[in-house]
Formats: structure tokens, sequence, C-alpha cells
């Protein structure tokens, strides 16, 4: 067996450890009894630690040096290689102290997370969080050094590999100049022609759950291959031969769990389409979260909320519903699912000031991993953010720092992988309709399979053989910029205000 055969073996029972520690976060987040919370510390950190065991032997280093002394020259098993190497530096970096006491306390500080929220008790988590910081600092500032770069990018590469600040710094001041004038502009036509209005509830969750269904069926989502559950908060998780996604729901509006279930399902068809021959391989794996998240808001802010789609979901809607009047035609759908508003809830909010919410996190970890700030001034730096950028106050911190699950598992560096992920998913969903020009008629219909087939061809299969500005050039003929996701946003007021001139 050659060095990189038998690396290959190795990265794939490292693989099936971190699918079935996937598989256990899903159940301590939808499932699991709050008694079962001190077990799973237990379970989760074993199998972070057997992983970090099998990463820092001393037998892979020889391995991945004699395998690199002879690259391999297919071009899939070269990438498979320098992911490897990538994957061997971050966990050579920390300690197994270090990744045992970082599992232990993001478990911990989570599990009270899911209490603290609903009770608007920011107090309670503090400490746990604390110690989450503390810990995440120490794995940045050891990152860092084996990186060769900042602490908060070392933390950031984990979630977007070669991500840089000085990149995103660009991207967001550029957002930053043009969307405070482009909000203005919006609410202005928004008033001019009229607000999309509600449909008047309740709306059972046994019906909401049968339409998400319905819907995730029709953009190709495989029910033998996966499941919809309820959390706190919503995700994609499980494995990609069995992955898991969930919403929230509330009665008086059908609109929120429903934007969530189509948002999590463009995860979920990113790790349906990935390379089977691959997958237990870390160039099998997606290729970050700026891509990842590219996906799901590709499906929802991109597609399910065009007016196209909603001609197709609205009388399904009112058939689920039992729905009568007007509020049910497409045309107040559409003006209520493109309604812009400066509102509080992160994943809740409009496309045009979603990047707000994500500007003002990526602000405050940045920060607080550099010590530039004390949590215990979170909630203040918090709400003085929102005033600054959306002009508006949290009155609590349920409706503030707290509403984000993100920071108390531990998962600093993440956020500005969704704007980023915006901007990917507006430059994709452009380049595929120059392909398919009946995009959008398709989806008029309910007819998912051209755009998700361009999406399995230009994206998925690629996974990580490239860099996410390699696999976005070869997808869309340019990297990651804000040109396009400018240019769709000015599209859709336009398209409002001459359907409302007609």
């Amino acid at each position: 067996m050659s060095a990189y055969q038998e690396l290959e073996t190795r990265f794939k029972r490292m693989a099936a450890l971190g699918e079935a520690e996937g598989m256990l976060h899903w159940d301590m987040s939808v499932l699991m009894p709050a008694g079962g919370a001190a077990s799973r510390i237990e379970q989760l950190s074993a199998l972070k630690l057997t992983t970090h065991e099998m990463k820092t032997d001393p037998r892979l280093a020889e391995l991945l040096e004699a395998a690199e002394a002879e690259v391999p020259d297919d071009p899939w098993r070269a990438a498979n290689l320098r992911e490897m190497r990538r994957s061997w530096v971050h966990a050579n970096a920390v300690d197994a102290g270090l990744v045992d006491a970082t599992t232990r306390a993001c478990s911990a500080c989570e599990m009270v997370w899911r209490e603290a929220r609903p009770e608007n008790d920011y107090a309670r988590v503090l400490p746990y969080l604390e110690e989450v910081l503390n810990l995440s600092r120490q794995a940045a500032a050891a990152k860092a050094e084996a990186l060769g770069r900042s602490p908060y990018e070392a933390l950031l590469d984990q979630f977007e590999p070669d991500g840089s600040t000085a990149r995103i710094d660009s991207l967001f001041t550029d957002l930053s100049a043009f969307l405070p004038d482009f909000l203005e502009t919006a609410l202005s036509r928004q008033s001019a022609r009229g607000e999309g209005e509600l449909p008047d509830g309740p709306f059972s969750v046994d019906k909401q759950r049968g339409l998400g269904e319905r819907l995730m069926r029709t953009l190709g989502f495989d029910f033998d291959a996966g499941r919809l559950d309820v959390s706190l908060h919503p995700f994609c998780g499980g494995v990609p031969g069995d992955v898991r996604i969930t919403t929230r729901y509330t009665e008086d509006d059908f609109t929120e769990s429903l934007m969530g279930v189509l948002h999590e399902t463009g995860h979920a068809l990113y790790e349906m389409g990935l390379p089977d021959d691959w997958r237990y391989q870390p160039v099998g794996q997606a290729r970050g979260m700026a891509l990842h998240e590219s996906q799901s808001l590709l499906i929802e802010m991109q597609a399910c909320r065009s007016r196209e789609y909603l001609e197709f979901a609205a009388p399904l809607m009112r058939e689920t519903f039992g729905g009568t009047g007007a509020v049910w035609d497409a045309d107040n759908l559409y003006r209520l699912y493109t309604r812009v508003d400066r509102s509080f809830i992160r994943v809740d909010a409009d496309e045009v000031t979603y990047p707000a919410h994500v500007i003002l996190r990526y602000r405050l970890e940045s920060a607080l991993i550099a010590g530039d700030m004390k949590l215990a001034d979170l909630p203040g730096a918090w709400n003085d953010g929102m005033e600054e950028l959306l002009g508006i106050r949290p009155p609590e911190d349920r409706l503030g720092c707290l509403q984000d699950i993100h920071w108390y598992d531990g998962a600093w560096g993440y956020f500005p992988t969704y704007t980023m992920g915006a901007m990917a998913a507006a430059q994709l969903f452009a380049a595929a309709q120059e392909t398919h020009p009946d995009i959008p008629d398709a989806i008029s219909t309910g007819d998912f399979a051209p755009l998700v087939g361009w999406m399995r061809e230009n994206l998925h299969t690629r996974a990580s053989s490239g860099s996410t500005d390699q696999l976005l050039q070869a997808a869309t003929g340019k990297p990651l910029g804000t040109d396009a996701f400018k240019a769709h946003l000015e599209a859709q007021i336009g398209r409002a205000s001459c359907r409302e001139r007609v």
C-alpha cells in the first residue's frame, strides 16, 4: 500500500467518526432529553479526542511527507492531499487537552443557551460563554502561529478555507457604501406600492409541516436519505446519505417556518449532491461555508422568493390552509416575501437588511477574539451596533445577542460566510440562467430540475477540488464579488415597481 493509499484509509476512518459526531449533535439539538446532556458531552468528547489522536499520530505526518514527495497525477487525489494537509495543520496546532476542554465547554454552553434564550437570561449563560471564548482564543492563537495568519483568520479558516479579513473587509465596505441609500429607495418604493399582507392565522403546525415537506420534494429533497424535524435554531445536519434539517414553527406566521425549511433544503441538496466516490475523503466535503450558504440562499432568496416561484406555490399555500381572498394571490405573497423591514432577528431578515446583521456580528466577534471587548459588554455593544446599522434597538437580549447559537457552541468566525454566501448565490443564479434561460419559467411550474441540475454539475459534484474562488471562477467566470448581488437587489425592486404600474 502506498503512502497516499494509507492516508485515504486513515482519513476514511476519521470521516466516519466525524459523521457519528454529527449525528449525535443532531440528536442533542432535536430529540435528546435535558437529562442526557452529561452523557452526551462524554460521547462527543470521546469522538473528538479519538479523531484528534488519529490526526496527531506521528505516522500520519510521515505519510503526508512521503505522499507529498510524489504528488499524484490525478487532480482529485492531488487536491485531496492538499486538504489532508490543511486538516492536519489545524489538528496539530492544538493539544488534546484543549480539544477536550473546548468540546465539553461548547456542549455545556449550548445546553444552557437553549434555556437562557427563551427566558431572556444572558446572565445565566454568560459564565459558560466566557469559558467558550477563553478556549476559542487559545485555539485561535495556536492555529494562528501554525498557519501564519491572524487569530481571527485562523478561526475563519475552519469555516472558509483561505478566507482573509482583508477580503471580507473589502467586500463588506463595498456593501456598506451601497446598502444605506438602497435601503431608503427600497422602503420608499415599497411604501408607494404597498406592503404584502400576511394571511390571518392560526396556521396549524401539522399543516405547515405538510406544506414544507411537499415543497421540499419539488426541490428534489430525497426523504429516503433525509428528514425534517424541529429545533430551537434551524439547521442542516446529519451526513450526505442521511441529511437532517430542522425548522421552528409559530402558528401566527407560516412564512417563517417555510422559509427556514427552504433555506435548509438548499444546504441539504448540496450535501446530497457531493460526489459519492469521495464521500469519506477531505476533497469530497463541501467547500467551506460561503459556498454552503450560497446554496441555501440561492434556494431561499434567489429562487423561492421570486414571483415565478410564488405563481407556483401560492395555490398550494391557499389549498393547505383553506385560505380565501386576495391575500393568498401570488402578487400579495410576492410583496410579503420581498418586504424590506428593519427587524431584530437575522434569520427572518430580508435580503437588503441581512448584510447589516452579519456585519454587526463580524465586528463584534472580531473584537471579542482580539480581546478588545468583554463579554459582559456584549449586550450593550450589540444594541448600539443595531442602532447604528439599522436604526433600531433591541428591547431585550432574546432579540439581540442571545438569538444565534453560533458563539454559544463555539463557531467563532462563521458569520461572515453568510453574506459571502449571499453574494455567491446571486452570482451562481445569474450564471445558471445564462446557461438555461428557461429556469424562471421552469420554477413557475415547480420544476427545479434545470437549476438543481446546473448546480450539481458546476458546484456540488466538484466538492473541495478547488478553492472557493476557483470553483466560482469555473462556474460563473469570475471570483466572488458584490456586483451580481447588487444587481439582483436592484432588479427585484425594479420588477416590483414595473408590475405595480401595469
